[in-house]
């Protein structure tokens, strides 16, 4: 049990009163506009610099995130004297409530913390866990096939542990200063007062309607009435504000066991047509897991960030470890663009062959991003050495350094362009990254009887357990950890951070965050400039590139060079703060609805 305390709460029901590609067919994220219906000056101020392209000042502290109430929420703690850690759990409350498609307290979360006063950089690891009872085979058919991903995603079958209320609670405990209870008032208040639904939360809605029709209590808080909530609508959650109410007495107790807890299991176990496997003793037995943080060299910075089970760092550190070895000239340089999409492939096929939760597989993490392997593996992208027509399939994994030796097979998994991320700075000097998540736009369409939805991280495992007899390192086991592509980051200079960034996205994650910060260090852009710098991402092969944006203009050098050209929407969401001498940066992507704010 988690606690002796017993917990009483009275809940209202929310009633009414495997292609990769295939993982983009998703509730679309591109309106950016947000209601603005209670929102103070300074926030209109911000959404107004970030419209006009301008990176937002300050000198005592900053937080950016994907909502503007969630950041007032936020900015509100800050000037209050609180800690990133107490602003943080402001956040959250409020995203979960204004933003349920992306994150909240169903889903999970990886965070990245400096610690000013003790000079540490550490992490924390809030990722969804599998069911006990869950099989390597949970995502397969009765003759060992691949289930379709949203026959996988809609139900209970796809629900892990929940872990992002127990980040929330381990962050405060160990670098919070500020009364928890007051750090969910804010969102309480929004929730039962209510609040202007905005474009792209009824956006999101409106093409998820199907799916999203599948469960009653769902269907009765998105599609009131059969019908969508439109834009601007006024949304109240009084389930939602009696959860947090109980979490101010109880903690993230109240989430892990009791009333709240009995009603996660029976939404689950008992979803119509795809029940799942969770069950109370996965709830009591979920912990936050500190894991040292994973950082590559690159331009005598340190770029860290979250280790297995994310690839996150990994990839990342390992896409800027061998651009390294090259100088960049600019974004309207195809070759540059040459480089880093090459080092994006090699990169993935890395992550595909070695990363996984590394609690349950043995991992070469240091050998990733040894700087003498990255120098190797960067060879094969001079001159024009790996040919751009070359599929993912095609590009060979690496031999990086390992502690003992360890086969496996490439991974086949999904992962969705949702999730949700925050950037905050304090007084003090600490700096917090997180990115939080429930995976695909809306989880598996579960509304637990608290009012907030369930994952659907489970499907972040590959859905085949072995290739060709060799095991593949990212397969289904009880209790662990899906990997994941979320890449809160903090870049280090001489032991002091100097910048916090990262971004939503699915598997794009890791172009958006690695391009941004060589957009912001090798070619000059300023913060803005840099989150906003039209979209080019190579994975596995094919190279993306943001429609109606300056990035179109590549496609016919890229062409040439031999390269398959995509032209789509890409929709990232980075929040980034830079710590510079002369005080505070902030910007916020222009793809999104969320603000820069600080003083």
């Amino acid at each position: 049990m988690r606690s002796v305390l017993p917990i009483f709460v009275t809940l209202m029901l929310v009633t009414p009163g495997l292609a990769q590609e295939a993982a983009d067919a998703v509730a679309p994220e591109d309106a950016t506009e947000t209601g603005t219906s209670g929102l103070s000056e300074r926030a209109m101020a911000a959404l107004a610099a970030r419209d006009a392209g301008d990176p937002v000042t300050a000198q005592d502290w900053m937080v950016a995130a994907a909502n503007p109430l969630a950041v007032e929420a936020g900015a509100d703690v800050l000037a209050a004297g609180g800690t990133a850690a107490d602003a943080m759990v402001a956040v959250q409350a409020v995203l979960g409530l204004v933003e349920p498609q992306s994150s909240g307290l169903g889903g999970g979360a990886f965070l990245v913390y400096y610690d000013a006063l003790s000079g540490e950089l550490t992490t924390l690891d809030g990722r969804e866990t599998a069911p006990h009872a869950a099989t390597p085979t949970l995502f397969q058919d009765e003759t060992g096939e691949p289930l379709g991903f949203f026959d996988a995603v809609v139900g209970g079958l796809s629900v892990g542990t929940p872990g992002t209320p127990a980040l929330m609670e381990d962050a405060h405990r160990r670098w919070g200063q500020a009364n928890w209870q007051s750090l969910l008032d804010p969102a309480i208040s929004l929730a039962d007062e209510g609040f202007s639904v905005s474009a792209r939360m009824a956006g999101a809605i409106a093409n998820d309607a199907e799916r999203l029709s599948t469960f009653p209590a769902t269907a009765a808080y998105f599609l009131p009435d059969g019908a969508p909530l439109a834009e601007g609508s006024l949304l109240q959650n009084p389930a939602y504000a009696d959860t947090l109410r109980a979490m101010q007495i109880h903690g993230a107790d109240a989430i892990y066991e009791g009333p709240i807890a009995e009603g996660i299991i029976d939404t689950v176990r008992s979803a119509e047509g795809n029940p799942g496997v969770l069950s109370l003793r996965d709830l009591e037995a979920y912990r936050v897991i500190e894991r040292p943080a994973v950082c590559a060299e690159y331009r005598g910075m340190d770029v860290c960030g979250m280790g297995p089970p994310s690839s996150g760092a990994l990839t990342v550190g390992q896409i800027l470890g061998m651009v390294d070895n090259f100088t960049l000239e600019g974004p309207d340089n195809p070759d540059d663009w040459r480089l880093i999409g090459d080092a994006s492939r090699l990169a993935f096929a890395d992550r595909g062959r070695y990363m996984a939760d590394s609690d349950f597989v043995p991992m070469p993490t240091e050998g990733l991003v040894d700087p003498a392997y990255l120098e190797e593996r960067a060879q094969l992208i001079e001159g024009d050495r790996l040919d751009p027509g070359t599929a993912l399939s095609e590009v060979a994994p690496g031999t990086p350094t390992w502690d003992h030796a360890q086969l496996w097979a490439d991974d086949e998994s999904f992962e969705f362009p949702s999730t949700s991320h925050i950037s905050i700075v304090d007084t003090y000097g600490n700096v917090l990254s997180m990115t939080t998540t429930i995976e695909n736009g809306f989880g598996s369409r579960l509304m637990a009887p608290g009012g907030f939805l369930l994952n659907n991280e489970l499907t972040d495992f590959s859905f085949r357990t072995h290739r060709d007899r060799v095991p593949i390192a990212n397969r289904l086991e009880p209790g662990k950890r899906p990997r994941s592509s979320m890449s809160p980051t903090i870049v280090m200079q001489d032991g002091e951070p100097i910048l916090a960034i990262g971004s939503p996205g699915g598997s794009r994650i890791i172009g958006y965050v690695a391009t941004a910060i060589i957009a912001h260090y090798d070619w000059g852009l300023d913060l803005q400039d840099a989150l906003s710098l039209p979209h080019a991402v190579n994975r596995f092969g094919t190279y993306d590139l943001e429609e109606g944006t300056d990035a179109e203009a590549l496609a016919e050098p890229l062409e040439a060079m031999g390269y398959e050209v995509n032209i789509r929407s890409l929709n990232s969401g980075l929040h980034a703060i830079a710590i510079t001498p002369d005080g505070l940066v902030g910007a916020a992507d222009p793809r999104r609805e969320g603000i820069a704010l600080g003083e």
